[in-house]
This record gives structure tokens, sequence and C-alpha cells, in this order.
């Protein structure tokens, strides 16, 4: 009977053992950070956000162990797949999304609130990869072969930008423009086109909202309104420097726990660490975050599939993006857009995508000695 169940599933057992269980426990080591954080945010108490972050953390790490064991070559044949629901989904916020603070960008499923511009981030890479994966090198320097992924880029940023979510367009977008350059278009190119969106955004600042125009005019100059649009950065920053080196101590910083920092529990939870851990504590986060990145590149230049190699990468530089982003931030180096802490900051769309995306990335791991034709089949040479 067993040995039937083994000849019905040969390779379950082995691929589970031959996932990057090192790469595991950094994630997990990241999220445990994150736990703490809410916990302390949450005044010293599991609710409402640290006990529901687990449950989260649960449901994503089964997601990645299972899309870890599905092989690199079946996630190659459903990348267009993936990517056509992810847009289905987006089209679904258009039509009957949920609002929240004036912005529609969730689906309400009753039990949660879904945001499938999350979902779009590893969608897209799953698409590029695979157009990329099937043009010869010299296809990939022809204008005309470049019209599909760039359809491809621009159908769900117009939609993540009506919704509006611009900072979510962004990161779309460069996410999306990193695939380009992995794939092997020429840096004059994108030198090229940075030129002409410089030169074209004066035109589009007319159409940009309200609050959107303030986020910009206060990373310019914050103290133009010190209560208004400019007290959640300027309070951060308050926070950032009275941690010092070893920080007030956990449960002791005074800016989150005294309610001057909002957002705490989000966009600013960084800030909280540093507040609370001091300068070393936010160096430590930012240690294991290069970790987990170096071993993405790692894993990703040891594929031998160009699909491999494109997914790895584009899953590390979508990581990557979230830490660099947030981080920056809250500093004040870059406008505040909204984007989470990666496996910090309390949600559950963007956590459960990510923790996905790696799974992506273990996949690649255990096959990485897989080579692949252009549409998916068996390679020798």
């Amino acid at each position: 009977m067993a040995s039937r169940l083994n000849s019905r599933n040969p390779h379950f057992l082995p691929r589970l053992w031959r996932l990057n269980w090192t790469l595991v426990i950094l994630l997990l080591l990241i999220s445990s950070i994150g736990f703490a954080m809410l916990y302390s945010a949450a005044g010293g108490n599991w609710e409402p956000w640290a006990s529901r972050q687990s449950m989260r953390l649960g449901v994503g790490v089964v997601l990645m162990i299972v899309v870890a064991l599905i092989g690199v070559r079946i996630w190659m044949r459903a990348a267009y797949f993936v990517y056509a629901g992810a847009l289905a989904l987006l089209v679904a916020v258009e039509a009957f999304g949920a609002v929240r603070m004036g912005a529609q960008r969730w689906i309400d499923l009753k039990v949660i609130l879904f945001q499938p511009s999350e979902v779009m981030k590893i969608a897209l890479v799953l698409a590029l990869a695979r157009y990329f994966h099937s043009l010869n090198i010299e296809d990939i320097s022809r204008p005309q072969y470049l019209l599909v992924p760039l359809l491809l880029v621009g159908a769900p940023v117009a939609l993540v930008i009506r919704q509006p979510d611009l900072g979510t367009a962004l990161l779309l977008l460069i996410g999306g423009g990193a695939m380009f350059f992995l794939a092997g278009i020429r840096l004059w190119k994108f030198l090229v086109l940075f030129v002409g969106i410089l030169v074209a955004a004066p035109t589009a600042w007319p159409f940009l909202r309200p609050y959107q125009q303030d986020r910009v005019l206060t990373f310019l100059s914050p103290e133009r309104d010190p209560l208004g649009a400019g007290y959640n950065l300027l309070q951060s920053k308050i926070a950032l420097g009275s941690g010092g080196m070893l920080g007030r101590g956990f449960l002791q910083g005074t800016q989150s726990h005294l309610s001057f920092l909002p957002e705490k529990h989000t966009d600013f939870i960084f800030t909280m660490l540093a507040e609370e851990f001091g300068l070393f504590g936010g160096l430590g986060l930012m240690g294991l975050y290069v970790l987990v990145l170096l071993y993405g590149v790692a894993i990703s230049i040891r594929s031998q599939s160009q699909f491999g190699r494109l997914v790895g990468m584009g899953v590390t530089v979508a990581f990557f993006l979230y830490v660099f982003i947030n981080i920056a931030m809250v500093m004040g180096v870059v406008p505040v857009v909204g984007v989470p802490l990666p496996l910090i900051s309390y949600g559950g769309t963007a956590m459960v995508t990510l923790l996905g995306g790696f799974g992506l990335l273990m996949s690649i791991h255990v096959d990485r000695d897989v080579r692949m034709g252009r549409y998916g089949e068996p390679r020798d040479d």
C-alpha cells in the first residue's frame, strides 16, 4: 500500500525536504518581530492586531509551502491564467469594490477585506517572466515585441490609479520596469523614458488629487503644515530621533503610546520599532531583510531557466521595493505613499501575497536544475 502511494506521488516528500528552510526561518523571525511590535502598539495586548496577524501568517505559510511544492514548469504554464485572474479581480474592484477612507481598493468578502492590487504585484512578475522566457535575445531588442509586455504592465497600472492608489501603481510600474531590465532591455531606453517622464511631470500635476498634491508638498516641506498634512512625517522623525542608539525600551515608546504617532501599526511601524529599540534595533531588522534579499538573488542566479531567474528576481525586487519605500518614507526620504513594511505592518493581503511569492522563489530553488524550452518543454542542453 505504501509503495503504491509513493508511486503515485514520488516527489512530494523529497521536494518538501529540499525546500529552503533557512529562508523560511528568516521569514518567520521577521514576522515574530512584527508580532512583538503589534503587541506593543496595542499597549501590551495581543488584541486587536497581533492575534489577527498570527492567523494571517498561518494562512500565508501554508500557501507558501503549497506554492513551493508545485513544480516550476506548472507555474510557467499557469502564469497567464494567474495574471488574468488578478486582472479580473481589479476589474471587479472597479465595478463593486468596497470603499474605505475615500478609496475603492478592496473586495469585501464579509470575513476579510481583500486587496487585489497586492496579488497583481506577483501575478505581473509571473506573466512578464513567461513572456520574456519565450523570446530569443534578439527579439527582446525589437520594439514590436515590447507592445505585449507594455500592455501587461499598463492595464493594471491604469486600473489601480483609478482606485485611486498612486503608491501601488508606482510599485507596479517600477517592478514591471525592473523585469524589462532583467530581461535584457538596453539601459539607454530606460534613460530616454525617464527623461520623458521628467519633461511630462509638470503636466500631470493638475490631474493629481488634492491629498496626493499635499503628500508631494509635505515631502518637500513638512513644516509648511505641522498640524495637518505634515503632522505624520514630523512625528515620525521625532520618534526616530528620540530612540537614540539603544531605544527607550519595549513598550516604553512615548510617541507611539501617547498617540502622537499615527498609523503606528501599519505604515509607521518601523518608526515605533526604532523608538523602542533604537538605531541598533532598526539596523538589526534591516540586516534580516538584507539576508532575505541575498537568498532571493542567490536562488535566482542559480536557476538554469530564464523563467526561474526572472520570477526569482522579480519577487526579490518586489520585496526590496516594499522595504526600501516604507523605511525611506518614514524617514522623509520619499513622499508618504502608504506602502506597508513587509511581514511587520498589520495587514493580511500584503503578507499572504508576499509569502506566496516566496513560495514561488522556493519552487525555483527546488527546480533550480530544470531547463525549459520556450513553452515549458524539458530541455537537456
